[in-house]
């Protein structure tokens, strides 16, 4: 059984900058693909950013050249790097690990006001 725990939300002010980190617990971590889903009060969850096990990544339109999905092998580990933060980015955020099954976080709040 594969856990999934995110850290690295809060509370930030518009412009601000926020990191994410999604740690892994079990073995074969690098053989995940491995995404951030995020789910904004009243809507739907929807998908921030992927990152494949060979690196490869993509994104939303609405969050491209503002956030850096990323992984560390060595430490299981899972990262988005979330600059230019706007309140529309306000929501949980959710990690997500894809192997031969589907393994989610708890998720993270990050809220972006002033």
């Amino acid at each position: 059984q594969v856990q999934l725990v995110e850290s690295g939300g809060g509370l930030v002010q518009p412009g601000g900058s926020l990191r994410l980190s999604c740690a892994a617990s079990g073995s074969m971590f690098s053989s995940y693909a491995m995404a951030w889903y995020r789910q904004a009060p009243g809507k739907q969850r929807e998908l921030v950013a992927t990152i494949t096990s060979a690196g490869s990544t993509n994104y939303a339109d609405s969050v491209k050249g503002r956030f850096t999905i990323s992984r560390d092998n060595a430490k299981n580990t899972v990262y988005l790097q979330m600059n230019r933060l706007k309140p529309e980015d306000t929501a949980v955020y959710y990690c997500k690990g894809t192997n031969w099954a589907v393994y989610w976080g708890q998720g993270t709040q990050v809220t972006v006001s002033s």
